[in-house]
Order: C-alpha cells, then structure tokens, then sequence
C-alpha cells in the first residue's frame, strides 16, 4: 500500500496541475513518508452526501483534480439517467469554493450537461430550491458545512432537490470508479462556456422566488411586536444576504450584525470551527449580545443551512440545543396551525433517530404522526418526498434534526437556516407579546412531558490509523453489545447495518430502513444511546438521550454516561 502511494505521488508530482498551490505543496512534503501516504493511500470517499475532505494535494484530499473526477463520474451517471441533463450549483465561502464550483461547471459543460450557476454565495437551501425552480436533473453545493477551515467538500443533489439516495450514491460512486484522475476528465474553459451559454447564471428572480416562498412559512399572528433587538452572525459565510433580508422583509428591523464574522471569509479568523452548535463559535455573537443589551441571538454555519440561537437569561444568555428548538418550533407550528385552521387532515412531522424522544410527546398531543429516518437532513428530505409522490405533500408540518437543522415547508428539500431563522424570530416575538421568554416555554414543555435531555459526544481519530480504529469500535459494540450500562439494562440493540433489532431476550426484528453502520441501545428508564461514525468528518459520534423528574437529574445522567465512554474511547488510543 505504501508502494503504490508513493507511486501515486510521484504520478501527481509530474502531470500538469490545475492550481499552482497543489504543485508547491507536493513539492513541500517531498521524503516526508507519513505526509504522502496519508495524501495518497486512498482516493477521497465518495459517501451518501458526495465529497468531503482536507484541502490540498492527493486522491485523499479536496482539490480541483478530485472534483473534477468526481463531476465526470456525475456527469456519466446523469446522461445514463437522462436526456439533455442539467444541474443547478451553488457555494459557500470556503477557501476555494469558487474554484471548485467552476472547476465542476466546466466539466459539466464539456460533457454536455447545461449547468446554472449561482453567481454569488447562496445558502445550501437555495440550491435545493433552484434545482427544482429550474427543472433540474441534479446540483451541487460546495460547501463543508460547519467543518474548520481546513475542509471543503462537494454535496450532491438530486432532481427532486433532495441530496441523493443511497442507490444513486452507490452508481456515481461506480462511475467516478472508472474515471482517470488526469486522462479521463473532459473539460472546458469557463469563460468560453459562459459565452455560448453552457454555463449561465441563475437570476435574481429565483432568489427573490425562494425568499417569498419562505415567508409564506411565517404565520405573522396580530398583536406581535417585531422590534425584536436581534443581533445575528453568519459566521463569515453565505448566509448573510438572505437572513437579514428575509427578516427585514417581515418586519424584524432592530437587527446588529457581528462585524468581524459579517464578510465571507474560509478562514473563519474568529471562530475556527465555525459551527453554531458549540458556545465557542457563538463567543464574539454573545459579546455583542451583552453588549448591546440584545433578546435574541441568531448564528448560521457558513452555507447557512442551520442555525443556533441564545437567548436573555436574566443577566446572561442561554444557548438553546438543536433538541430544544426543534421541540419549541415544533409546538409552535403545531399551535399556530390550530388557530389559524391550517393544520392539515393526518399531519405529518419527520425526526431523525438522534432526535430527541420528546418529540413523540408533542406529536401525540397533537394528533401529529412522527416518522423517524436515519441520521440526515436527505432522509426527511426523502420522506416529503414520498408523500408527493403520493399526492399528500400538503401533510408535512415539520421536520427536524438535532444538529439544528430545521424546515417547516416542502418547498425545498434540505434543512433551511434562512426560514429557521425567520420562524425562530417571530416565535420569539410572539411569546415577548405574551410575557414569555422562550426559556419560559421550554420549562412548560418539560413540565407537560418530562424533563428530556440530549448530548452528543464526538471523538476524533484522524489519518489512516483513526480510520481503522473507528472500525474496530463499531466492530466491538456490534459483536460484544453489552447486557447493562452503568447498572441500567439493555433492553434492545438495532443494528441498522444489519436493518435488525434484537432484545434482551435474544428475539430478533427486522428494521425497515436503508443499511447504515449506526447502533441503537435502547436501556430501562428512557434512556438510549446512538453510536455511529460521522460520514463527513474523522469522528466517532455517540448520541445520548434521557428522561428524568428534573432538567438537574437528567443532565447528571448524561454526564455519567459521558464520563462513562470517554473512559471506554481512551481505551482504544
């Protein structure tokens, strides 16, 4: 294997390079053994979502060589699919996303795809839209979501505006097989594409179209006051232009922008793991908060496809969970729908299995039914799907994931941080109107259906050698399940790798959902345990979920199980 690596790397060392930093840093790593093996021992997995990786040189790197091959091997799986193909692309700020989306659109070209391209940074919800605004047979992002800098990646969609089956994963992935990295990709120059109209850019009519469409999520109720001090952050990514103005647009003026995080920047200078999930992105969001004596804050990840928030908690801020929002939105839309008389005829609301159970409390309450999906947005993507297919695309209500992704309409396809943001907003204000903070109405909520509590432990393994030892965890837990866990029974294990559910008395179950390497330990007291390897980053993921008498009991049971597998992880280092 190191034999052909360093062959590999020689082969890379000598053809004609499209991007002169790929050339210099080949030469940089020149007889450092571990730098070329972990560049070249395997080519970038093309996964479920498509490509992402480091930046930089190699068949194991993000660059414009391992873009371009893996848009030929698209390119081939779209005209086998259909006639005339076209797609849709968009791009986020990352370091070279530009390139990278010019890069595929002129291998798009080349192989007679029509492409439309977004002219300037576009969060990855209007992708979605404009594949489907468009008559599009696919898309990409690219975009790597909320990795650090480092990262860059290449998100695959559909015609439906969803990211792609696993089916259709597994025969593009077949065809960039057979592609050669240097002699088997067709390109043109994007210039002369533009001219003859193989590349054009989308309107600015489809983004006006997209940002209506989004306000029709809002509900406006009367007697709200939207002078909400907001102050909003898109850490220094594509959300910028479509939050504050779909807010403005709704009546949400009263807006700050975190200056240093307000410009597109892949560096991310002030947040290096731009991610709105974690306190330490929101730090400079929350200065301002404290600062300017704000309600609410409101932070995208950089192609704007999610968003966290915080809160006024006396004289702090509180950071609300994916879990938690999902739930407060979740009722919201629920009640809303009630007064207004919109709620549809057998609702349906979409959760992953990571999401927090007390979803199931509020759907039951309001005679909603919850559908669980496999971790990712394209799976509750898939299911409003079906129901369009079945001509019932009217009965989604919501769907959400507790990565704070979110969407309340089936207008696009992938979770929506611009209509998160605007339901978020005047949710907020509708509560201020009634002398509620949102921290208020979660207490009521666990009050009603039992104080829940969520947590998600990664652990990294980076390079080859994390690569394998993540295998062999999964392979432990999967071979050797325990019986109990800190004292608590097991009562159920599901492999979804297997697609079975197996008991504690040995009673087995199919599962009727796609094969994915995840873990289910299901334990006496409402307590479960979700563990799986991230698709997208070098991280074993291990999701907690619990229900107690108190929010103080329950988050000291997640703290013993983390300190618990975090003792169980360092045994594996």
């Amino acid at each position: 294997m190191q034999k052909q690596a360093f062959e590999t790397y020689q082969l890379w060392l000598s053809a004609p390079l499209r991007d002169a930093d790929l050339k210099a840093e080949l030469e940089q790593i020149s007889g450092d053994e571990a730098a070329i093996f972990d560049r070249f021992y395997r080519d970038l997995e093309f996964g479920t979502g498509g490509l992402r990786g480091v930046i930089g040189a190699g068949t194991n790197r993000l660059n414009v060589h391992t873009v371009a091959r893996a848009t030929q091997g698209y390119c081939s799986y779209l005209h086998k699919k259909f006639t005339n193909p076209s797609v849709a692309i968009g791009y986020d700020s990352r370091n070279k996303s530009t390139l990278f989306a010019q890069t595929a659109a002129c291998v798009f070209a080349a192989n007679g795809v029509r492409v439309h391209l977004y002219q300037q940074l576009m969060p990855t919800p209007a992708l979605s839209y404009a594949v489907r605004a468009l008559h599009c047979d696919g898309g990409i992002v690219v975009t790597a979501s909320h990795n650090p800098a480092k990262y860059n990646g290449y998100k695959v969609y559909g015609a439906d505006g969803c990211q792609i089956t696993l089916e259709a994963a597994k025969s593009i992935l077949g065809e960039i097989s057979q592609v050669d990295t240097f002699e088997g990709v067709k390109l043109v120059e994007f210039e002369q594409a533009l001219e003859q109209g193989t590349i054009s850019y989308i309107s600015e009519q489809i983004i006006t179209d997209y940002l209506n469409r989004v306000s029709k999520e809002a509900f406006q109720p009367e007697g709200i006051d939207k002078n909400v001090a907001i102050v909003y952050t898109p850490l220094n990514g594509a959300g910028l232009g479509c939050v504050t103005r779909i807010l403005r647009e709704n009546g949400y003026t009263n807006i700050s922008v975190v200056k240093e995080q307000e410009q597109p920047d892949g560096n991310f200078p002030t947040c290096p793991y731009p991610n709105p999930e974690i306190q330490e992105a929101l730090a400079l969001g929350l200065e301002y908060c404290q600062k300017l004596g704000a309600d609410l804050l409101l932070a995208n990840d950089p192609d704007c496809d999610r968003v966290g928030t915080a809160v006024r908690d006396g004289d702090s801020y509180r950071l609300i969970s994916g879990n938690e929002m999902g739930v407060l939105l979740f009722d919201y839309i629920c009640k809303m729908r009630r007064q207004k008389g919109t709620m549809p005829q057998n609702p349906v609301a979409v959760k992953t299995i990571v999401t927090t159970e007390m979803a199931a409390k509020v759907a039951e309450a309001y005679g909603v039914e919850l559908r669980n999906t496999l971790t990712g947005f394209k799976f509750i993507g898939e299911q409003i799907g079906l129901l369009e297919k079945d001509g019932q695309e009217n009965r989604y209500i919501w769907g959400f994931e507790e990565s704070y992704g979110y969407l309340s309409g089936s207008f696009v396809r992938d979770k929506d941080g611009v209509n998160a943001s605007l339901l978020i907003c005047e949710m907020f204000a509708y509560y201020q109107s009634k002398g509620l903070s949102l921290i208020d109405v979660l207490h009521g909520l666990y009050a009603k259906y039992g104080a829940f509590q969520n947590a998600l432990q990664s652990f990294t393994f980076e390079g080859a050698e994390g690569f394998a030892t993540m295998q062999k965890i999964m392979a432990d837990f999967r071979e050797n399940a325990p019986a109990e866990v800190l004292g608590r029974k097991v009562l159920r294990k599901s492999d979804y790798k297997t697609s079975v559910m197996t008991d504690a008395a040995g009673k087995t179950s199919p599962i009727d959902m796609p094969s994915s390497d995840v873990l289910k330990f299901d334990l006496e007291g409402d307590i479960s345990l979700v563990v799986r390897p991230s698709g997208t980053e070098p991280k074993l993921k291990i999701y907690y979920s619990v229900k107690a008498d108190s929010e103080e009991l329950a988050r000291a049971l997640v703290e013993q199980y983390q300190t618990h597998y975090a003792k169980v992880m360092d045994g594996y280092r």
